[in-house]
C-alpha cells in the first residue's frame, strides 16, 4: 500500500492489498484536504496498515471480530516499531471521542484529566461528521478529542465519557500506540492512574 504523507512519502507492501498510486483518485482526495485531515487520514490509514501487518491481516474484516489486539499482537507491534518494550512504559492507545462544541470537549476534556484517566487531551475544532442515525444522512459540526492514555485504563474511560457525555451514543474508538518517543510514552505512564 502507497501512503502519501504531507512529510515524506513512504509506501508498504503487504499481501494481498492494493497498490495506492500517485494517479489515484484516493490519493487526489487527500491531496485535495486541509493539512489536518490529511494527517488524520494518513495516520488512520497507516494505523490500520500497522495493525494488519503485525496482526498479519492482510483484510481488515478478520481485524474487527475482536475489540483490541490480543497481548501477543500488541508485543510483536512494539518490538517491530521498534519500541522500547521495558517496565518504564505502558501499552499506551489514542482515544478517538466527538463532542458536540467547544464547551462540551472542555468540560469532558478537564473531567478525564482530573481524573487521571488520561495524560493528554487535544481538542481539534471544525470537524464534521456525517453519519446513519434514525434510518437517515444525518451531518453535524462537532470537535474531536484526541486522548492519550493508557490502554489499562480504556474501560474506565468508556465509561466516564459514557456519564459525561451529553450525546446517548458517544463514539469512543480507541487506537494502539506502536512506537513513538519513549520519554513521552513514560509521561502517559507517569501522569495517568495505576491500573
Amino acid at each position: 500500500m502507497r501512503i502519501l504523507s504531507p512529510f515524506r512519502p513512504f509506501s508498504v507492501s503487504f499481501p494481498m492489498t492494493r497498490v495506492i498510486s500517485a494517479s489515484s483518485p484516493v490519493v487526489a482526495q487527500l491531496q485535495s484536504r486541509s493539512p489536518f485531515v490529511r494527517a488524520l487520514c494518513v495516520l488512520s490509514i497507516g494505523a490500520i496498515s500497522a495493525i494488519a501487518f503485525t496482526t498479519g491481516c492482510a483484510q481488515s474484516q478478520s481485524l474487527f471480530g475482536s475489540s483490541r489486539l490480543s497481548n501477543q499482537a500488541s508485543s510483536r507491534a512494539l518490538h517491530s516499531a521498534g519500541m522500547d518494550t521495558s517496565s518504564t512504559t505502558v501499552p499506551s492507545i489514542i482515544v478517538y471521542v466527538t463532542v458536540p462544541n467547544r464547551e462540551a470537549g472542555r468540560k469532558l476534556s478537564h473531567s478525564i484529566i482530573k481524573e487521571k484517566l488520561a495524560a493528554c487531551v487535544n481538542i481539534v475544532p471544525g470537524v464534521e461528521s456525517v453519519y446513519w442515525w434514525d434510518g437517515k444522512v444525518q451531518a453535524d459540526s462537532e470537535e474531536l478529542l484526541i486522548i492519550k492514555t493508557r490502554e489499562s485504563l480504556l474501560p474506565a474511560l468508556t465509561e466516564h465519557v459514557k456519564a459525561n457525555h451529553e450525546y446517548d451514543l458517544p463514539e469512543v474508538i480507541a487506537m494502539p500506540i506502536t512506537g513513538g518517543n519513549t520519554k513521552y510514552l513514560e509521561w502517559i505512564k507517569n501522569s495517568t492512574k495505576d491500573d
